[in-house]
């Protein structure tokens, strides 16, 4: 693979994007998109089409016998980290409500949407089935994160007791659309091996009912588009000077931070030999920890009362420089091999 592919396709992953987002920003400046429809839009978008798109995502997967240990431990352990670094960068702002925003947007990786293709381009089938496998953990750690560190800083529990504080989160993960999609999905894909008992197995009972499958695929597509023209029409560029110093700790913590600890942390256990990495499980990890913030954190903010426009912000600013990001981050592991 030439430099200059890895470069174009890094811009054609991030670019429709901002082209959708911008597309909403126009909307709402020409009067088609009110508040009343973006308030509902992302409702409809965090309660239903995300979690649908979890679901269809995870019941791809035949089984959880495909994780494989290694990199499972390391991600784990990696976003754990992760977390603690944005519990200090959140500390730097005083206002609760931008404290979980901050925190979601260093472990929260667009791992969903671009993570598989990305994968794809880096190292092929073998890129593919990685970061496959690993979306079947990450997609739900991230999901059940997100809701701890926005409720962690809600201003409604500040002043409950501990023990209700934590009743009142474990509450919120239940309850939450995509944790419930991600439940589903985990549900389906741990019943799939007693499925082939039917006469004519998975696909066959599935075949059955086409037209269910045929729902949740339109759901589940409609789910991105709609998401980013959701999130344009909520972006004001406004906002931008009043929240600099915020947006430059989520973009700094996302895309130097986690690369360099992800990545950066891969690389040494696997020359030391402690820890080795394929080549496709390398090209995942670009994937997981150098790509922006998940379009869904500014949606799920919104929703859970924490700062949607600082989210969005985000969510903007990060996909804009990911694909340099992306880039350095390719060209490095293919100079030490792991690539």
């Amino acid at each position: 693979m030439k430099i200059i592919d890895i470069l174009i396709f890094a811009i054609n992953a991030v670019m429709p994007i901002i082209i959708m987002i911008g597309l909403g920003y126009y909307l709402k400046q020409k009067g088609l998109f009110t508040q009343e429809f973006l308030k509902v839009g992302n409702k409809t978008v965090f309660k239903l089409l995300l979690p649908v798109l979890l679901f269809t995502n995870l019941t791809r997967m035949d089984s959880f016998a495909e994780l494989q240990p290694g990199p499972i431990v390391y991600v784990t352990i990696a976003v754990a980290i992760l977390f603690i670094v944005g519990i200090i960068l959140s500390a730097s702002t005083p206002d609760p409500r931008q404290k979980g925003v901050l925190l979601q947007c260093v472990f929260r990786s667009n791992f969903a949407l671009i993570g598989v293709p990305l994968a794809q381009l880096i190292a092929g089938e073998q890129g593919v089935q990685a970061a496959a496998v690993l979306s079947a953990f990450t997609i739900p750690l991230f999901n059940i994160l997100a809701v701890v560190a926005l409720s962690i800083y809600a201003t409604d529990t500040q002043a409950v007791k501990p023990a209700e504080r934590i009743r009142k989160i474990l509450r919120d993960i239940l309850r939450n659309p995509l944790i419930i999609g991600v439940l589903a999905g985990i549900l389906v894909v741990c019943i799939k091996p007693f499925i082939p008992l039917l006469p004519h197995g998975f696909t066959g009972f599935i075949s059955q009912f086409q037209f269910l499958q045929t729902v949740l695929d339109y759901l589940a597509k409609a789910s991105t588009p709609v998401a980013l023209l959701v999130l344009g029409g909520q972006f004001e560029f406004s906002r931008v000077q009043s929240l600099k110093r915020q947006i430059i700790l989520g973009t700094t913590g996302r895309l130097l931070f986690a690369p360099l600890l992800g990545i950066g942390g891969a690389v040494l256990l696997h020359v030391n030999h402690i820890l080795t990495f394929d080549r496709g499980t390398s090209a995942a990890f670009v994937a997981l920890f150098a790509t922006p913030v998940a379009v869904a954190s500014a949606v799920m903010a919104e929703e859970m009362g924490s700062d949607g426009q600082l989210a969005g912000q985000l969510v903007v600013w990060t996909t804009l420089l990911s694909s340099v990001v992306i880039f350095i981050s390719i060209v490095l592991l293919r100079g030490i091999g792991l690539l």
